[in-house]
């Protein structure tokens, strides 16, 4: 497919029972290598001149992301997408996580999810119900508003946030923030705990339905200085 990249993964260690990269990686990769190194080359050439943008645009191929690099948008009043990529699809240690409703994000924010979604909730979901995660579904990424009841401009207006509503297991399970944060399962409470905590390990500011009602439904995950994890 044009513009989406593959490329073998580098894994780093990381603390935890769940984070810890594994060494076995799906055979069907093997052969991603040169051609993706290309497309990697190629993709920061045409999209920015910045390095750290290349850079980044490496780091998710090297995660296994499948995504397309976007040119920069400005859209006035404070609203942007700049270094960004469309995210299709990422990679657990033996399959593809596949993503819905996602538009424009930035591609530092984009690792950060892939290594979460990877280190963080498929081995979560394997650990406590013995089934890998096939979905992750979201609420989106980009939105030109700002914080709600507030004059400061949202992380979704620069593509810096993404709001995950719900996993969905390769056996069918689906576990949603807004039913199961309270009103689900022993281990359906605590997948959500483990992934929300994760989540504040990745990222500067996670908010869920802990923090306020506005976050009953959805994980707020943005990429951001400071920690914020609530």
């Amino acid at each position: 497919m044009r513009g989406t990249v593959l490329i073998l993964p580098l894994l780093g260690l990381l603390a935890g029972c769940v984070d810890i990269p594994r060494s076995k990686s799906p055979q069907s990769r093997e052969g991603a290598g040169k051609s993706s190194r290309q497309a990697v080359r190629q993709s920061t050439r045409t999209f920015s001149p910045r390095p750290e943008y290349g850079q980044c645009l490496s780091k998710l191929g090297a995660q296994q992301a499948s995504f397309r690099p976007l040119e920069d948008k400005y859209y006035g009043k404070g609203c942007s997408t700049l270094g960004t990529v469309q995210l299709s699809s990422l990679a657990s240690d033996t399959a593809s996580l596949s993503l819905t409703n996602l538009g424009p994000v930035t591609c530092p924010m984009a690792t950060g999810f892939a290594g979460w979604a990877r280190f963080g909730v498929d081995r979560a979901a394997e650990q406590i119900f013995g089934s890998r995660v096939a979905r992750i579904e979201t609420y989106g990424s980009y939105n030109c508003r700002n914080v709600a009841g507030t004059s400061r401009r949202s992380g979704h207006a620069t593509a810096n946030a993404i709001d995950v509503s719900a996993f969905v297991l390769a056996d069918g399970h689906r576990i949603s923030v807004l039913d199961d944060w309270s009103g689900g399962s022993r281990e359906e409470r605590r997948f959500l705990r483990i992934v929300h905590d994760s989540a504040c390990k990745r990222f500067g500011m996670v908010l869920g339905p802990d923090y306020n009602s506005a976050h009953e439904n959805h994980f707020h995950l943005e990429a951001s200085d400071g920690s914020f994890c609530r």
